[in-house]
């Protein structure tokens, strides 16, 4: 008995740090633009603080914030 109730714990206590480590908010876009280059409309993500640029009409599709250049 004590062995299953181990087992369950570790299960919930691994799926809930999996949990933790996807992006499990969805972005939320607002325009902005004075952003603008052009053609591509600027894009700042509410949720993850993203930015995107878009040349199709509507907001992006997906979450930019695991896309981001590395820092110097």
């Amino acid at each position: 008995m004590p062995l299953i109730l181990v087992a369950v714990i570790a299960f919930f206590v691994v799926a809930f740090l999996a949990r933790r480590a996807r992006p499990n908010r969805e972005c939320r876009w607002r325009a902005d633009a004075s952003g603008n280059r052009g053609t591509l409309r600027k894009y700042n993500c509410a949720a993850c603080g993203a930015e995107a640029f878009t040349s199709s009409t509507g907001v992006p599709k997906d979450c930019k914030s695991l896309h981001r250049p590395p820092s110097l």
